[in-house]
């Protein structure tokens, strides 16, 4: 079975599952364009959709951006297609601003791991990394760093160690190390909406904090793509101008904007509560898993910082793919839907990020438990 047939037979088997704890999206165009017309169509104070399409900016995205500017406190924001193009702005910029082309941040970081070297490549940028360890720098290892920099990009959570975050008290301290040095500080706040119940702060005391921050409308929100830079109203204007040299000032984007309208409107005040079953599907995942029998699983964070986390097991990825598309044939049950396992570690040790989200809710602790000693049984 080649790799489109494999893909096709586990999109069969979830569509078919009666109940499915994180799916993953799988839109067709149709799904889309249903989606967005709904979404467009369900409250008229959403937008004006007898009001001219945009063009190069304006209308609905300027709309966009003032909605972002409001929730993250900031004077202003920009749109994006893409958040790639957006952090390259933004650290490009700050490099202009403070004399130094030298980022500091997480090895683990998007620009460093997600990005094709673009920092490097296309900003002239150079990059340093104060820890290597599985979570963002501390105040001692900025403040104590052997080389100047002009930047810290902090990118809350840190994705690729765990969706992990500081304490308040940590992120604070931090920051005002980085400030000690005479250095800005940009939040990679791709998940920034879901970071307020981990630090109990508003979004706009939490971007309050740094000099620019970056969001994401397409992860965490269900928008169809794009992005938003904030900050004071003339490095946001300065970024504008980035943006057409990056080729990023699109003529019509009003798809996008609208969806990421209605993820503001409506997905961002359901994501306290996705944070906090995480919680619960977390631990139902972990101890179902030890319950049933076999190796001993990690959920990592053991408290989920947001409302994802990573799930890892000591079975090849393609055994758990397999135990995975069995529960969904034959019980009908799926615990991670079209996503699947990697081994980016020792090969055996596998991994994948569980997302709870709207679907998620519906799942009681004990229906979790069930499903991952089910799950479990088809193993080994």
């Amino acid at each position: 079975m080649d790799q489109e047939q494999a893909r096709a037979r586990r999109k069969t088997a979830v569509g078919n599952c009666t109940r499915v704890l994180t799916s993953g999206s799988d839109r067709t165009l149709r799904d889309w364009l249903t989606h967005l017309t709904a979404e467009a169509t369900a409250d008229a104070t959403l937008v004006d959709l007898d009001a001219p399409a945009d063009m190069y900016g304006n209308g609905v995205v300027e709309q966009l951006e003032s909605k972002v500017a409001e929730l993250l406190g900031t004077e202003a924001a920009a749109f994006f297609p893409t958040g790639t193009m957006a952090q390259q702005v933004a650290l490009r910029a700050w490099a202009g601003r403070t004399g130094n082309p030298t980022v500091a941040l997480h090895p683990l970081a998007h620009p460093e791991v997600h990005e094709r070297d673009a920092l490097h490549t296309v900003s002239g940028l150079r990059t340093v990394h104060p820890t290597r360890a599985p979570r963002l720098p501390d105040a001692a290892e900025i403040r104590d760093f052997d080389e100047p920099f002009g930047t810290l990009m902090l990118e809350l959570p840190l994705r690729d160690a765990g969706f992990v975050l500081p304490s308040w008290e940590e992120l604070t301290a931090t920051v005002a190390a980085a400030r000690d040095r005479d250095a800005v500080v940009h939040f990679d706040g791709a998940r920034l909406w879901e970071c307020t119940p981990h630090f109990g702060r508003s979004l706009a005391e939490i971007a309050g904090l740094a000099d620019s921050v970056y969001v994401s409308f397409y992860k965490s929100l269900g928008g169809m793509s794009g992005a938003a830079l904030a900050g004071t109203a003339d490095f946001v204007a300065e970024s504008k101008a980035w943006r057409h040299r990056y080729g990023g000032l699109v003529f019509r984007q009003f798809p996008a904007a609208l969806s990421a309208l209605a993820g503001l409107d409506k997905v961002l005040p359901r994501l306290p509560a996705y944070v906090a079953h995480a919680k619960t599907v977390a631990r139902a995942l972990r101890e179902g898993l030890a319950e049933a029998g076999g190796a001993v699983p990690r959920v990592h964070p053991a408290e989920p910082s947001t409302h994802q986390f990573q799930l890892w097991l000591p079975y090849p990825a393609e055994e758990l793919d397999a135990a995975g598309l069995r529960l969904a044939e034959e019980d009908r049950v799926s615990l991670f839907g079209l996503r699947r396992f990697v081994e980016p570690g020792p090969p055996g040790l596998s991994m994948i990020e569980v997302t709870v989200d709207e679907p998620a809710l519906a799942w009681t602790e004990s229906d979790i438990r069930a499903a991952a000693a089910a799950f479990a049984g088809y193993l080994g």
